[in-house]
């Protein structure tokens, strides 16, 4: 993947939430990080002037673009024992996401961690069944 932003890296999302293969689900992990840093790359110029959120201090449209995104993140990083967003490698997009999540639009907006993977959860099986899905995620039986 040679171009990064949130309509390339959805299909890493997909494969490293509901791959059955560990390897297949390590790659799609391992891209998702590397599509990261590209993002750390451009949110590091916007929010190196001092601003929490992309929009200044209020909510912009990369902010609204950007978060339902990061929700999805989460999920992988709790279902999978990782840290995506890390202070070594997406300082910026790191301290963003805590801006994000801290906004009290969003608070009331995005439901609890815990009603997130449970719904994850749910959605696992049915991304599986997909037929268009199957190659995609390693599915072969």
């Amino acid at each position: 993947m040679g171009h990064y932003d949130t309509f390339t890296l959805v299909p890493a999302l997909i494969i490293a939430l509901a791959a059955k293969s560990k390897d297949t689900k390590n790659a799609a992990i391992a891209e998702l990080e590397q599509g990261l840093v590209h993002l750390e790359e451009a949110a590091s110029t916007k929010l190196s002037k001092g601003k929490a959120l992309f929009g200044g201090e209020n909510l912009g449209y990369m902010d609204i673009a950007l978060g339902p995104f990061l929700v999805w993140i989460g999920i992988i990083e709790k279902l999978n024992g990782v840290k995506l967003l890390n202070e070594t490698n997406t300082p910026s997009l790191l301290r963003w996401a805590d801006s994000f999540f801290s906004h009290a639009v969003v608070k009331t907006i995005f439901p609890e961690a815990e009603k997130l993977i449970e719904f994850a959860m749910k959605l696992i099986p049915v991304l599986r069944a997909r037929p268009e899905l199957r190659l995609l995620l390693g599915i072969s039986d």
